[in-house]
């Protein structure tokens, strides 16, 4: 029985447009940072749908309803109606409603989103834990404060559910990361003692939601970050397509464990577009263009060929190799390691990509 091949080493003969019916698009990071559009990434996921393949939106952002996400979106020339649009409240909401029934009061911390998809979801909506809330759902809020806090740590101390909409530890802003709904989830759980049931991704269910709506059967999970939408998309059975127009760098994408390891690996959501060029193995060294990665232990050499000099146009083929050649010897775990530079050019592609040589 052969191996399994390294993530990211197959790449794509075609357009990953023309390989999937659905790309399942994250947002923060990815169709957007703050309130502007990635700069050329409405005009790609037009071009993606004028080649046949269809859009869902799967945020883990739970500040804003469907309609208001499907507002910015199409303000930002990608159109999109609220059934296009799957946020992490609305999965909270499923999940308290779930376990506790229609009506059950719940506590909600975090911005209009919250509120909005638990009275959606038909539960009663407290604001005090005198109230006696059998849940706290807790999702990202720019407004979220002290107060709020303070009572969701007396709600879950007297027994309430604390359910957060994701645990991400920062949301991407033009000012550089910030801190997101994770960290603020950690202040209750630091008080209170009590860990979170986490309801959106990496846990599967908003991708399969979004597969339901869609009737997706080759969908594609585009994103900017590893631990939910890369982990989430091999949870949910899709293929992966990694931007790094968000939180994921070079090096955290090198030392990703197994679940985190992107299929395809692209600048910006315009890599729908494009082919996805593949890594081969080259004696002790794997191949991307005119690219070399070799693992030597703790190392990685990253070098080109000059004579060869080529490159699939992203200026990404040299990092493809260095995963794929770190990857292959780190199956099973996440490694952090050096990277240095065999020639110049090398160097240059280091500096360019953030990693030291």
């Amino acid at each position: 029985m052969s191996a399994a091949p390294v993530p990211l080493s197959a790449g794509s003969t075609q357009p990953p447009c023309a390989v999937h019916d659905v790309a399942l698009l994250d947002l923060d990071g990815v169709v957007y940072v703050g309130p502007d559009a990635v700069p050329g990434v409405p005009r790609a996921l037009a071009a993606a749908r004028t080649a046949g393949m269809r859009l869902g939106f799967v945020t883990n952002n739970a500040a804003r309803t469907p309609e208001e996400v499907a507002g910015h979106l199409t303000a930002l020339e990608v159109p999109a109606t609220a059934e296009d649009v799957i946020t992490s409240s609305q999965a909270a909401a499923t999940v308290v409603l779930q376990r506790f029934g229609a009506g059950a009061r719940v506590l909600p911390v975090g911005g209009p989103g919250v509120t909005a998809a638990l009275r959606a979801a038909g539960l009663t909506v407290v604001h005090r834990a005198e109230d006696r809330p059998l849940a706290v759902v807790q999702g990202y809020g720019r407004d979220v404060g002290w107060v709020e806090l303070a009572e969701a740590v007396v709600a879950v101390r007297d027994g309430a559910e604390h359910v957060a909409t994701n645990a991400d530890a920062t949301v991407p802003s033009p000012r550089g990361p910030l801190p997101g709904n994770g960290a603020l989830v950690g202040v209750v759980s630091a008080v209170t003692g009590r860990r979170p049931l986490v309801t959106g991704k990496p846990d599967p269910a908003m991708h399969a939601e979004c597969v339901r709506r869609t009737g997706a059967r080759r969908p594609l999970v585009v994103g900017d970050r590893l631990d939910t939408d890369v982990e989430g998309s091999r949870r949910a059975g899709a293929a992966s397509l990694l931007v790094l127009t968000g939180v994921t760098d070079a090096a955290v994408l090198l030392a990703a464990g197994p679940q985190q390891r992107p299929d395809l690996l692209a600048p910006d959501a315009g890599g729908l577009l494009t082919r996805h060029p593949r890594v081969v193995p080259e004696g002790a060294s794997w191949r991307c263009g005119s690219w070399t990665g070799r693992s030597r232990g703790e190392e990685l050499q990253l070098a080109q060929d000059r004579a060869a000099a080529t490159d699939h146009g992203d200026g990404l083929d040299g990092l493809r190799a260095l995963c794929v050649a770190h990857w292959a010897g780190s199956p099973g775990a996440a490694a952090p390691v050096r990277v240095l530079a065999a020639d110049e050019a090398a160097a240059a592609a280091l500096r360019a990509w953030g990693l030291p040589s």
